[in-house]
């Protein structure tokens, strides 16, 4: 088994048939905890019946995995019952247990322990929390431009999400100069979600700054690079120190100068997921650049070149993953999608779905394409969360307010002075709720865009997105129209109140 540092040990189970309790260690010295566990009735004329013969139970207990052992001797377990759980693709009547911030098995457990506490769902879904791998900033804050305040800005953001559903995020910045990479990236690393620090940080998205001009959209034009001297440039732009430890992925433009050719190096030395974006690349470039690791789009159809028939750029990659799909029949000759993620050319593609930065339509034909690639991202910046006015967006002057010439007239973040959107202040349940009505998908599907598509982007699906054993216990409760209800970080209930 493992302990809560990551280490592996051996699990010993200690039965004391006198106080009637387990206790485990691990390794030489690391003791989980003892539990009274046994209720065991005293013999009849002092004989040890079978059932509860010390032999019997000891056998029993060394025959059990680690991980069981663990469980028995763990925390409170909680029970949520009396609801429809997003497991296996698909809606099914199930309870969902969890116990010290992880999602159990309760058939570990064989009678020996009760859930100290259980929770009535009255019937709603229980997914996954969200997962937003694009987030700029919010409620005042920017990942980018708050140099100055960066923790503060980091906890405000994560708060501040969590209650909206998202449990997990990637804190983004935009183009900058080297001094703000190397002031805010060691801020925006990997760090647990909780109630004290909000949503999860699963490491920083560093979207540009090499990037091509051309399709700068909201980014500094002064603060693009070129990679001439290949790696050496992404090592003085960000350190690499910084992306090894505190990235998660990276948006570049495959045609720059220099990049192609350091994808593979980046994935390679820094241990880092690649995406295309703010990019000209022909479909031939952006092929390559797939081939060389770069599994990622961002924020499809918005800075990039046009879909075009004879030469499709990066939209044509929506094409290249095989095999991610497969229809089989259920027990009753259902028809039932599995997917798999055994392709290793799939390809995840992040969409803006607040129905300004991606026409209704296109989001279908996208998702029509290639679902099990469709990855929901807000691309929000400091104003979601906040009313109309004046923002920032790294340096850049930002305007809220309604935007006259799309239907409804929604509100919608531009640069100062100009018709270029600046990211948007729409939540990601929002974008669920959107996505599902522009494609008319399940509701399983448009869970699963928002929880384990990104998590599956990021290579964290054993523990992101999915309610799975083993996965944390970041849980949202959500009505059949898909707003939220309630929402657990770890296990812990997330409440204006306890955040």
């Amino acid at each position: 088994t493992k302990t809560d540092t990551g280490c592996e040990a051996s699990a010993t189970p200690h039965l004391d048939l006198e106080t009637k309790t387990l206790s485990v260690t691990l390794g030489k010295d690391y003791v989980v905890g003892a539990r009274r566990l046994f209720a065991l009735p005293d013999p009849p004329s002092g004989l040890v019946s079978p059932a509860t013969s010390p032999i019997r139970l000891t056998r029993a207990l060394h025959s059990r995995t680690g991980e069981q052992l663990a469980i028995l001797a763990g925390g409170p377990i909680t029970q949520i019952y009396n609801c429809r759980v997003l497991r296996g693709h698909r809606l099914e009547h199930d309870d969902v247990w969890f116990q010290d911030g992880r999602i159990i098995n309760p058939t570990s457990l064989y009678g020996l322990r009760n859930p100290d506490s259980r929770i009535d769902a009255r019937g709603l879904i229980v997914a996954p929390g969200l997962v937003d791998v694009q987030l700029n900033g919010a409620f005042g804050y920017d990942f980018s431009f708050n140099k100055s305040d960066i923790a503060t800005c980091l906890d405000v953001v994560s708060r501040g999400v969590l209650l909206q559903g998202c449990t997990s995020f990637c804190p983004t910045t935009v183009s900058s100069d080297s001094e703000t990479y190397h002031r805010v990236l060691p801020h925006l690393g990997r760090r647990a979600g909780s109630l004290r620090n909000g949503a999860e940080s699963l490491g920083a998205h560093v979207e540009g700054p090499f990037m091509n001009p051309k399709k700068k959209g909201a980014h500094d034009v002064s603060c693009l690079r070129t990679a001439p001297n290949g790696l050496a440039d992404f090592d003085e732009c960000y350190g690499l120190e910084n992306l090894r430890n505190h990235v998660a992925y990276m948006t570049v433009a495959p045609e720059v100068d220099g990049v192609l050719e350091a994808i593979p190096q980046l994935i390679s030395e820094c241990h880092i997921g690649i995406s295309q974006g703010h990019s000209v690349a022909t479909n031939e470039i952006a092929r390559q650049a797939h081939k060389g690791g770069a599994r990622m789009i961002t924020h499809l159809f918005n800075a990039m070149t046009t879909f075009h028939h004879r030469d499709p750029g990066i939209v044509g990659l929506l094409s290249a993953s095989r095999g991610s799909e497969c229809l089989k029949l259920d027990a009753n000759g259902v028809p039932i999608l599995e997917q798999h993620l055994a392709d290793p050319d799939m390809v995840f593609y992040g969409l803006i779905c607040d129905g300004i930065h991606v026409h209704p339509n296109a989001v279908k034909i996208a998702y029509n394409s290639h679902p099990a690639g469709a990855v929901l991202v807000t691309d929000a910046m400091g104003a979601m969360g906040l009313p109309d006015g004046h923002y920032k967006l790294g340096n850049m002057p930002v305007v809220v307010g309604p935007k006259a010439d799309v239907k409804g007239c929604p509100r919608a973040a531009l640069i100062q002075g100009t018709d270029t959107l600046a990211g948007s202040i729409v939540t990601l349940i929002e974008c669920v709720r959107n996505f599902r009505a522009f494609t008319q998908c399940s509701i399983v599907e448009a869970i699963e865009a928002a929880t384990l598509r990104p998590a599956q982007m990021l290579g964290i699906e054993r523990k992101k997105g999915t309610l799975d054993y083993g996965a944390d216990a970041d849980i949202i409760f959500l009505s059949d129209e898909l707003y939220v209800q309630r929402v657990f970080v770890r296990g812990e209930l997330a409440t204006p109140d306890t955040v």
